[in-house]
């Protein structure tokens, strides 16, 4: 897992391909650029534990970048080039980057950043000024090689995104963390793995995967923005052998018309991987119809610390399942924190996991630790005989309606699969009468009308599928929808009126 050693057994071999644009990067050239860059950052005082930021499209440059800052034992936060200045420069504040590098198209904001940050922040920009500095560096390694860390924000569902920092672990350069070493016993990537990354690179999975498919020997392809009939026409140009989605990436696939997908050759895939986003029920099943039995779900966190994983074999015995522990021994708590039984439904928290804090934010840490030692992410679930795990919602989601609990991810699994409905989003109004009452978002798909004949026709179809209590009582019709860096619906930004 050490890239020197990569670099010197796979030489020539793309390491990194974007999908648009066709640019690669070998091994080899990886090797020496991560070195070039590691021994500027180095110059410029960075040491062990500290920390730059990364403001770049999904581009090749982030790569070398971000290598560079993983063999020199520093943190790197990558920031979404989608926010507005004040919110990215609070994440290059608060993450306490002294460097922050960016690309040309984005230097604007990066400079906007740089300066209202609350320390010196030195600005470097690939292919100008970073590129003069590294070419003049030694393209060797540095001489006290350290891993690194990523350091992701949290969606910041209930307010600013927090920083989520790992402990460092002081191990040497190329000894990988455990998701690099699962991603080879697990889900089989090696050296003949073409891996597809649709995802921003900003976000935990696209990037923390990419790397990893590198870590193992394989070939990461790496789209620049996600197009649904594109990303299968990459499957067959590169012969893709592991991919992986988000549940909104799978409802678009199955949304193209028969023939889009029925002309494009996917039988290079091993491995459907996903994650990011609860998967309905009837979506998976059709996906697995389509591509067989390959999906692959994963359960966890970009905290790192529980990760529960099911195949399609055993999900198809267990439908709805995100699967069982591979790391961390999963509790069912009520809200005075005793252990519920199987079957029944209570907050998620994982044992026997690593620590980790949300950087500047005691509170925030304090609340997703108990006394045990165990961590909670806020979801809901329960577990079976078998310790199948099955999540019911976030518990900042759940709508108590007339004093039923009522899950949206359950009203949202049905009004996705009317083929009026692009997306949906379901959450809990104030009601004087009930408490809250059940209201839904509707992204409609192209070419359907919203307006009160829709309304009308999605109320009936949720009839025929829910209880009365979980039927909307009002809808609103967007044109788009308030999204996280995963692609999740940011439930706090809908336009209530």
């Amino acid at each position: 897992m050490h890239l020197t050693a990569l670099a010197a057994e796979l030489g020539s071999k793309p390491a990194v391909i974007m999908g648009e644009s066709g640019q690669s990067i070998s091994y080899a050239e990886l090797e020496r650029a991560s070195n070039r860059i590691a021994h500027v950052l180095t110059d410029l005082g960075l040491r062990p534990g500290d920390h730059i930021a990364i403001l770049m499209e999904n581009r090749l440059d982030v790569f070398p970048v971000a290598w560079a800052a993983q063999r020199s034992g520093l943190f790197y936060t990558p920031v979404n080039w989608h926010l507005t200045v004040a919110e990215a420069a609070y994440i290059v504040d608060n993450c306490e980057a002294t460097v922050l590098i960016s690309s040309s198209e984005l230097a604007a904001l990066a400079d906007e950043c740089a300066r209202s940050a609350s320390r010196e922040v030195t600005r470097l920009t690939v292919g100008e000024d970073l590129e003069e500095l590294a070419s003049v560096a030694p393209d060797i390694p540095i001489a006290h090689e350290l891993e690194g860390c990523y350091m992701f924000y949290s969606s910041g569902t209930t307010g600013r995104p927090k920083g989520i920092l790992p402990e460092l672990t002081g191990d040497a350069f190329g000894t990988g963390y455990a998701i690099d070493h699962m991603m080879g016993t697990a889900f089989g990537l090696g050296r003949d793995t073409i891996y597809l990354s649709p995802g921003p690179l900003y976000h935990a999975a696209p990037l923390g995967w990419s790397m990893g498919a590198i870590r193992n020997g394989g070939t990461a392809v790496v789209m620049e923005r996600y197009d649904a009939e594109r990303s299968l026409a990459l499957i067959e140009q590169y012969g893709v052998t592991a991919a992986q989605f988000v549940p909104t990436m799978f409802v678009r696939l199955l949304k193209l018309p028969d023939e889009v997908r029925r002309s494009h050759d996917v039988g290079s895939l091993r491995i459907m991987i996903h994650a990011g986003a609860p998967c309905p029920v009837e979506i998976k099943r059709q996906m697995i119809d389509w591509l067989g039995p390959i999906l692959v779900e994963f359960y966890a966190g970009s905290e790192g610390t529980g990760f529960f994983m099911v195949d399609s074999k055993a999900w198809l015995e267990r439908p709805g399942t995100v699967g069982k522990a591979l790391l961390g021994v999963v509790h069912i708590c009520d809200d005075d924190g005793n252990e519920l039984p199987v079957g029944e439904v209570g907050q998620v928290w994982f044992g026997d996991v690593r620590r980790f804090e949300y950087h500047g934010d005691p509170d925030k840490t304090a609340g997703a630790w108990n006394d045990r030692g165990w961590n909670t992410l806020g979801d809901l679930g329960h577990v079976d005989a078998d310790g199948y795990l099955y999540l019911s919602d976030r518990r900042t989601d759940l709508i108590l309606s007339g004093g039923v609990n009522v899950y949206p991810r359950e009203i949202e699994d049905v009004l996705i699969l009317h083929p009026a409905v692009a997306d949906v989003a379901v959450i809990g109004l104030a009601d004087d009468e009930f408490g809250q009452r059940v209201h839904a978002f509707v992204l409609p798909s192209d070419e359907t009308l919203p307006g009160p004949d829709l309304e009308e026709t999605l109320a009936t179809y949720a009839r025929e599928h829910l209880a009365g209590f979980k039927v909307p009582r009002g809808w609103t019709f967007l044109d788009e929808f308030p999204r996280l860096p995963s692609g999740k619906i940011l439930r706090r930004k809908l336009p209530v009126s």
